[in-house]
C-alpha cells in the first residue's frame, strides 16, 4: 500500500482516493461551527481514502478531540457507515451486528417468545377458572345467580383491596422474583386443593343447616347473602378465580412484561399478545366442553362434575407450573435493559379531589361517564341472562359444556373484531368506533329482555324454530354478552385510551386518575349495587327483570349521549392539534443551502440576504434573530 492512516492498529485504508470538491463554509455558519474542530488535523488530504461513487465515505471515520491537560490521545467516531473494502475486495472494517432471525433480533426472540407462551398459559387458565367459578356458584344446591351481586360487593371487594395492600407490603421487603413466586404459588397451591380436597368433602364442612334456619326465618328475598355462607368454599373457589384475572395477569405478567422489555419492542409485539389471547380463549374453551361432556361416559352413581373438575384443575396447576419454569428461564436466561429511575408522575388524588376534578372538565365527565355506563350496563344483563342460563342448564355440567361453547365463541369474535378494528378507526372515525360498544348492548339488551317479559305470545312462533322462549332467551344473551365483550376489547378500550391523548399533560395526568379512583370502582360495583337493590325491593332476580331493563335503557342511552358529546370535543381538539403542528412547521427556518459558482466556489444562496441583510461580519450575521446560532 501506498500510504496507511495510523489508527493504533485497527484501520489501514486502501489507496487511490476519488477526488472529491469541499467547498468552503461561510465564517460562522453552522456546520463552519461543528468544522472547526477539522482546524486539528493536517490540511492536506490523506492518501488511500476510498470514496463511493456518490461521494460518501464506505468506512468509519475517525478524528482527533480536543484534549484536556494531562489527557491521552484518542480517536472518537465522527460518523458510523458500513464497513470499507479495498480495491481487491478485502474488508478492513466490519460492524458487529446482534444475530436475527426472520428480521428480528434474537435477544428479542428470546423474550417475546417466553412471554407469548407465559400469557397463553395466564388466560387458559382464567378461561378454564371463570367458567368453572360460574358454574360452581349458580348451579350449587340452595344458591342461584341472585349470589354474584352479594358476593361481588361484600366478598370479592374487600379480599381485592386486602390482597392489594398485602401486595405491597411484600413488593417492599421482597425481590422481583421472590415476588413473583410469593404471589403465584398459593394460587396453584389452592386450585390443586380444590378439585382434589376441598370440592369432593364440601358436604362435611358447608353448614347447610344453618343456612336453612336463617333462611326460613328472613326469607327467600335474602336467598343471595344466605348462600355466601351455605357454600363458602365454592365462593372462596370465586374470588380466587376472580383475582386470578386482576392479579396474575394485570400486576404480575404486565409488570414483568414492562420489565424486560424496551418501549420500541412493546409497540412491536404488545399487539400480538392480544390477538394470542383470542386463540386462548378458544383453545381452554374446547377444553372446558371436552372435560363437561365426561360424564356420559361414565357410570351410574358417579358424580361427573367432581371428576370433570378434577381433569381442569390439574390442568390449572400443570400450567401454573408452566408460568413459574418460563419465568425461572427468562431470569436465568435473557439479559434485562437498563432503565432509568424516572419520577410518578400519577398523582395519588383522594377521592374528593377527584370528584373535584370530575365536575370542573366536561371532556372529562362525559369520558368518565363512558366508563360507568359500560361497568353497570354489562353488570346487569350478565347477572340476568345467568340466572336464565341455570334455568336452562340446571345440571353442572350442562352449564360448562355450554360455557365452553361461550368462551369459544368470544375468542373468535374478539380476534375478528380486532382484525376490523383498524379498518373501523381508519374510515369511520373514532365516534363511530366509541357508538359500536353501546349500540350492541342496546340492540342485544333489548332482545334479551324482550324474551323475557313477552315469551308467552312469541312461545307458538319460536317453537316453529324448535325453540323455547327460555333457550331463545338464553341465546340471545348470550350473543349479547359475546358482541359486547368483543366490541369492549377490540373499540371501547382503544377509543376510552386514546381519548386522553389530545388532552394537555395536567389534565391529562389528573383526570385518568381521578376515573382510576372514582370510576373504575363505580362501574364494576354500580351494577351490583342496582341489583341488590332491586332483589331486596322485589324479593327476587325474576321480579326486578322489568326494572333493570328500565334501567339499562336509560344507561345506555346516557351512554350514547357521552359518545356523541366527547366526540365532537375530541375532534375539535385533534383539529387544533393539527393546526398547531402545521403552524410550528411553517415558522420553522430553513439553514441556508451551500451551492457552487461557476467560478467553481461555495457560496450561498439567495435567502442569506434576509438572513444577514446589513451584509456584516460573521459576528453580525450570528446575532440576528434569525442566524442559526438561534435556530
Amino acid at each position: 500500500m501506498e500510504a496507511v492512516l495510523q489508527t493504533k492498529g485497527l484501520l489501514s485504508l486502501p489507496n487511490k482516493p476519488k477526488p472529491r470538491t469541499f467547498y468552503p463554509l461561510p465564517q460562522g455558519s453552522l456546520r463552519h461551527r461543528f468544522s472547526s474542530i477539522n482546524s486539528l488535523k493536517p490540511k492536506q488530504p490523506l492518501e488511500g481514502l476510498s470514496l463511493s461513487s456518490n461521494g460518501y465515505q464506505k468506512f468509519q471515520v475517525f478524528a482527533t478531540k480536543p484534549q484536556l491537560v494531562g489527557q491521552k490521545n484518542k480517536l472518537f467516531p465522527v460518523c458510523s457507515a458500513a464497513a470499507a473494502a479495498a480495491d481487491g475486495g478485502e474488508q478492513f472494517f466490519v460492524e458487529n451486528e446482534s444475530p436475527k432471525f426472520m428480521g428480528i433480533e434474537i435477544v428479542t426472540l428470546k423474550k417475546i417468545i417466553p412471554l407469548g407462551a407465559m400469557f397463553f398459559c395466564i388466560l387458559f387458565n382464567y378461561t378454564i377458572l371463570r367458567d368453572t367459578k360460574d358454574v360452581l356458584v349458580v348451579t350449587a344446591k340452595g344458591s342461584s345467580a341472585e349470589i354474584i351481586p352479594f358476593l361481588k360487593t361484600w366478598v370479592n371487594l374487600p379480599m381485592a383491596v386486602g390482597f392489594m395492600l398485602l401486595y405491597t407490603k411484600l413488593a417492599n421487603v421482597l425481590s422481583k422474583q421472590a415476588l413473583f413466586y410469593t404471589v403465584i404459588l398459593p394460587f396453584i397451591a389452592f386450585f390443586g386443593a380444590f378439585g382434589f380436597v376441598l370440592y369432593p368433602l364440601s358436604n362435611y364442612f358447608h353448614p347447610t343447616a344453618l343456612a336453612d334456619q336463617l333462611l326460613n326465618i328472613l326469607g327467600p328475598r335474602f336467598l343471595g347473602p344466605i348462600a355466601i355462607l351455605r357454600i363458602w368454599s365454592f365462593c372462596l373457589f370465586y374470588v380466587m378465580a376472580e383475582l386470578w384475572g386482576s392479579v396474575v395477569i394485570s400486576v404480575l405478567f404486565w409488570g414483568f412484561a414492562n420489565q424486560i422489555t424496551t418501549v420500541d419492542e412493546a409497540k412491536r409485539f404488545y399487539p400480538l399478545f392480544g390477538l394470542g389471547a383470542n386463540v386462548a380463549l378458544i383453545f381452554s374453551g374446547r377444553t372446558v366442553k371436552y372435560f363437561s361432556n365426561l360424564r356420559q361416559s361414565l357410570g351410574p352413581g358417579v358424580d361427573g362434575w367432581a371428576v370433570s373438575l378434577k381433569a381442569m384443575m390439574s390442568i390449572v396447576v400443570g400450567m401454573g407450573v408452566a408460568i413459574c419454569f418460563i419465568y425461572w428461564w427468562v431470569n436465568h436466561n435473557v439479559p434485562l435493559p437498563t432503565r432509568r429511575k424516572k419520577k410518578k408522575e400519577k398523582p395519588n388524588l383522594s377521592t374528593m379531589e377527584s370528584l373535584k376534578i370530575l365536575a370542573s372538565s366536561k371532556y372529562i365527565r362525559d369520558l368518565a361517564t363512558l366508563v360507568v355506563a359500560y361497568g353497570i350496563s354489562i353488570n346487569l344483563v350478565e347477572v340476568t341472562w345467568k340466572s336464565k342460563l341455570k334455568a336452562q342448564f340446571p345440571s353442572p355440567n350442562e352449564y360448562s359444556s355450554f360455557m365452553g361453547d361461550f368462551s369459544t365463541a368470544t375468542g373468535i369474535a374478539t380476534f375478528t373484531m380486532m382484525l376490523l378494528s383498524q379498518w373501523i378507526f381508519d374510515k369511520y372515525g373514532w365516534g363511530a368506533a366509541a357508538k359500536i360498544t353501546p349500540t350492541v348492548l342496546l340492540l342485544t339488551g333489548v332482545g334479551f329482555f324482550s324474551l323475557i317479559l313477552f315469551g308467552a305470545p312469541l312461545a307458538p312462533t319460536l317453537a316453529k324454530f324448535g325453540m323455547t322462549p327460555l333457550l331463545a332467551a338464553v341465546y340471545v344473551g348470550a350473543m349479547q354478552n359475546i358482541f359486547s365483550k368483543s366490541a369492549k376489547y377490540s373499540l371501547f378500550d382503544p377509543c376510552k385510551e386514546m381519548a386522553y391523548i389530545p388532552l394537555d399533560e395536567d389534565t391529562k395526568v389528573k383526570g385518568k386518575a381521578a376515573i382510576d379512583v372514582v370510576c373504575n370502582p363505580l362501574g364494576k360495583s354500580g351494577g351490583a349495587l342496582i341489583q341488590q337493590f332491586m332483589i331486596l325491593s322485589f324479593g327476587s332476580l325474576a321480579n326486578s327483570t322489568p326494572y333493570l331493563g328500565g334501567v339499562l335503557l336509560v344507561i345506555v342511552l346516557a351512554w350514547l349521549a357521552a359518545a356523541r358529546s366527547l366526540d365532537g370535543q375530541f375532534t375539535a381538539l385533534h383539529r387544533e392539534e393539527e393546526i398547531e403542528k402545521e403552524m410550528e412547521r411553517a415558522s420553522e427556518v430553513k439553514i441556508p443551502v451551500v451551492s457552487q459558482d461557476e467560478s467553481g466556489n461555495g457560496s450561498l444562496t439567495s435567502d442569506v440576504s434576509s438572513l444577514n441583510p446589513t451584509g456584516g461580519d460573521s459576528a453580525g450575521a450570528s446575532s440576528g434573530p434569525s442566524s442559526p446560532r438561534n435556530l
